[in-house]
């Protein structure tokens, strides 16, 4: 069974009806504590707006996967990850469609996370040794009491 790969025109103007529901439009924009009230003319231009975005992100990825050596019949994550990474304009979603990570590479990015907490870890433990040290009134250098008190003043 063949597939229908032919791609969906957009619409060349805009004809009153969208794709996203209205009803759901609204409940998102309710959701928002910093809005009010929102007629229905903004709900529909939002839900416009979301569409075109929509739209203009699937393009973006779909370029991402012909420019493939072997291009395939699906767009996937990769291919939204890679449109998002390579578009200046795309840029905000960096957060959101964050790269893929093997667990390999998961594994060796959390294990030096966890050495540099222990090493910063380790000097702050060091750092408040050497103040505690300092404000008992004794001078302390690498962790022999030196010869002159906390003043500068050479100790007899």
């Amino acid at each position: 069974m063949p597939y229908n790969n032919t791609p969906i025109p957009p619409p060349a103007e805009i004809t009153g009806q969208v794709s996203l529901p209205l009803a759901r439009v609204k409940k998102i924009i309710a959701a928002d504590d910093d809005i009010n009230a929102c007629s229905a003319n903004a709900a529909f231009a939002i839900a416009v707006a979301a569409e075109q975005f929509v739209y203009y992100l699937t393009e973006q990825s779909y370029k991402m996967l012909k420019t493939e050596k072997k291009p395939k019949r699906q767009l996937a994550y990769s291919h939204v990850n890679a449109a998002v990474s390579r578009h200046d304009n795309l840029e905000f979603l960096s957060d959101v469609v964050p790269r893929q990570v093997t667990y390999k590479e998961a594994k060796t990015i959390r294990a030096q996370k966890k050495a540099r907490e222990t090493a910063s870890s380790g000097l702050q433990q060091q750092k408040r040794e050497a103040t505690a040290s300092v404000s008992n009134g004794a001078a302390v250098l690498n962790g022999q009491p030196s010869s002159s008190s906390a003043t500068g003043i050479p100790v007899r």
